[in-house]
């Protein structure tokens, strides 16, 4: 078990490491930040002055160096747009994104997970038909079609919750269902399809001749043997629902790290943009390790292979 742990880290270690490199050459290839921050009329002074502020009169070896050390102390530089550190304009947004994220990941399991099981127990019948009719309508109908519609039917219609923002507790549940009905359909197939697998198989069929009963045949027998597929979607699941969310964000105007994205992008604030996409980067390996630790626990037979 420790030496499957120990394994993960490293991957997950060396991952970090080449992202690193990836976000610091893109950061030197989208140009010059003294031309951003100083304007068309600066002296040659003033150029020179912010170039070793920035370390940019060292070279490249040494500035991805410095790179990596003000990474491992959580600075991302300085925002060009709101002119303080860049993890402070991130951490008032993360808290956001992480609502959202985890909202829309609760939504997808309680929902998709059940669906999937009824849809396989009851297979052929009128709940299998409804379940893949929704799953069919989940997996297609796109992100921002689906939040106007949800706007217009229970924000504006029914007036039962608020259209848009981050206001009170109730304003969450729209962006939720918007974000994680994709994913609900997703998890509902995998379900489906890996419970019917278990369901054929022998030690089922065995169980179900000496007596156990139905509900602890299919929630602790055969759900627990089914849910390896289901499992390392769920760990491609969180971090697409907390990283993926810049759509939705912006049909709602949640104000979470997607939208920042956004709006750093528009104004070319790549402290923050660069920021984020560490952010995101570290929530998706972050997910993945997870899943890799769960993966050992639910199937003794992966931490020893």
């Amino acid at each position: 078990m420790q030496r499957f742990l120990v394994r993960r880290l490293l991957i997950t270690l060396i991952t970090l490491f080449a992202v690193s490199i990836i976000i610091f050459i893109m950061a030197r290839i989208s140009g010059d930040p003294r031309t951003l921050m100083l304007g068309d009329f600066a002296t040659q002074e003033q150029y020179d002055r912010v170039g070793r502020d920035l370390g940019l009169d060292k070279s490249y070896f040494e500035q991805y160096w410095l790179f990596l050390k003000d990474l491992g102390r959580g600075d991302f530089g300085d925002s060009v747009k709101e002119r303080k550190p860049a993890r402070d304009v991130i951490g008032e947004r993360i808290v956001a994104t992480l609502e959202l994220g985890g909202a829309a990941f609760l939504f997808s399991l309680l929902v998709g997970v059940p669906l999937g099981v009824l849809s396989a127990v009851r297979r052929g019948s009128i709940f299998d038909q409804i379940g893949k009719l929704l799953a069919l309508v989940g997996q297609s109908a796109p992100t921002f079609w689906l939040g106007i519609m949800l706007i217009f039917f229970f924000a504006v219609r029914l007036d039962w919750v608020p259209p848009s923002g981050r206001q009170d507790w109730n304003s969450i549940f729209l962006p939720a269902v918007t974000l994680g009905w994709f994913f609900v359909a997703a998890n509902m197939r995998l379900v489906r399809s890996a419970m019917l697998d278990v369901l054929d198989s022998e030690y089922v069929k065995l169980a179900r001749a000496k007596g156990v009963s139905s509900l602890s045949l299919i929630w602790k027998h055969a759900l627990r043997n089914a849910l390896i597929p289901p499992l390392t979607f769920a760990g491609v699941t969180l971090g697409n629902l907390v990283a993926g969310s810049i759509t939705t964000e912006l049909v709602f105007a949640w104000p979470g790290l997607g939208l920042l994205a956004i709006q750093a992008t528009l104004v070319s604030d790549y402290p923050v943009l660069q920021g984020v996409v560490i952010i995101f980067t570290l929530m998706y390996v972050a997910a993945a390790f997870l899943v890799d630790i769960a993966y050992a626990y639910i199937d003794p037979r992966i931490r020893y292979a």
